[in-house]
């Protein structure tokens, strides 16, 4: 996976065709051919060379969690007693099997790990806590539930 823009050769017609993809990722290849002013065969191949060089990692749908349930999302910044590197691997292999774990991202400054949770209600957001805090190695959890999201933008800036 490139690690630098450039690294993937992108032009102004690949970063449209993944502006245009992260906007919808279910247009047809024609309609996206269409929008960035391609036909559709070399508009198809860019695409693939996209996927191929890991800069598009997937296609996903866009869930609401309340209508299935989800009715708390929250933060969990998680400190362990050690950064040795068993340590940290250990924790993280132990967060990412838990499928209440949405993101999982090792963190400087503050903690070591910082966790975005979901849990069907506070019950289940105070179990999942107890589970965090009883955790090997872990010293200390706090944990910021969601009052309301103004803004949840998947992927990145393209310009």
């Amino acid at each position: 996976m490139p690690r630098d823009p450039d690294d993937a050769d992108l032009d102004s017609v690949d970063r449209h065709i993944l502006a245009e993809l992260q906007d919808d990722g279910r247009m047809t290849n024609v309609e996206l051919a269409r929008r960035v002013n391609l036909s559709a065969p070399p508009c198809l191949r860019r695409v693939r060379r996209l996927e191929e060089a890991g800069v598009i990692r997937g296609y996903h749908a866009d869930i609401d969690p309340v209508a299935l349930g989800w009715e708390v999302t929250f933060f969990a910044l998680v400190g362990l007693e050690s950064q040795k590197q068993s340590v940290l691997d250990a924790f993280e292999a132990l967060a990412t099997s838990w499928p209440e774990v949405r993101e999982c991202h090792m963190i400087r400054g503050g903690g070591d790990f910082l966790l975005r949770l979901v849990a069907r209600d506070t019950a289940h957001e105070n179990e999942l806590t107890g589970r965090l805090t009883a955790a090997p190695a872990v010293m200390r959890v706090q944990t910021l539930q969601t009052i309301r999201t103004a803004k949840d933008a998947a992927g990145v800036p393209i310009g």
